[in-house]
């Protein structure tokens, strides 16, 4: 466990814990359509791989449905062993199907959970830089994008601007 902690040091990780906790809750609160989503993988795969018992049989190294499954889902996930491999026509174009399937499968995720953490970002209040009138920098900016010049002493600690609440990540911390 301390071998754990030291990792973390080491690759400085502990800067990235706000960063966790919003990828983290991006994922708590998607995790019914993940859900969803792997279950329909998972019958898609049990059901192509059944047919692919019946169409090759066990004279083809598909020896029984578990094993099939078995083939489906190395084939679905890209990996394919070559352990098992269709030897007729019909069930190489089974195979061909079901790999461009695995490879269309994996946007699906990304865009759940991409969509549920664009859902939670916050528009960031924005300042103009007195010195140049440059606008749109973040709110916890010291120096401005476009002169250079530091922000006015005063203005270290960045208050939020009357009326606009206080930007925060994913677990409700301030950002």
């Amino acid at each position: 466990m301390l071998r754990l902690l030291r990792t973390f040091r080491v690759l400085k990780l502990v800067a990235y814990v706000s960063e966790y906790k919003y990828l983290a809750a991006a994922l708590r609160d998607s995790r019914r359509k993940i859900l969803v989503f792997i279950s329909g993988v998972l019958m898609i795969a049990i059901t192509v791989s059944t047919l692919m018992y019946v169409v090759e049989g066990p004279e083809n190294g598909f020896t029984s449905i578990p094993t099939s499954i078995y083939w489906g889902i190395t084939a679905m996930t890209t990996v394919g062993f070559g352990d098992i491999v269709p030897k007729t026509d019909l069930g190489r174009a089974i195979a061909s199907a079901l790999m461009l399937l695995g490879w269309s499968i994996l946007a699906v995720p990304t865009g759940i959970v991409t969509a549920e953490m664009t859902r939670r970002t916050v528009p960031l209040p924005t300042r103009t830089c007195p010195s140049c009138g440059a606008g749109h920098h973040l709110p916890r900016a010291r120096y401005c994008h476009e002169c250079g010049k530091r922000w006015p002493p005063d203005d270290d600690h960045h208050p939020a601007p009357h009326g606009v609440a206080a930007p925060q990540d994913a677990a409700g911390g301030p950002r």
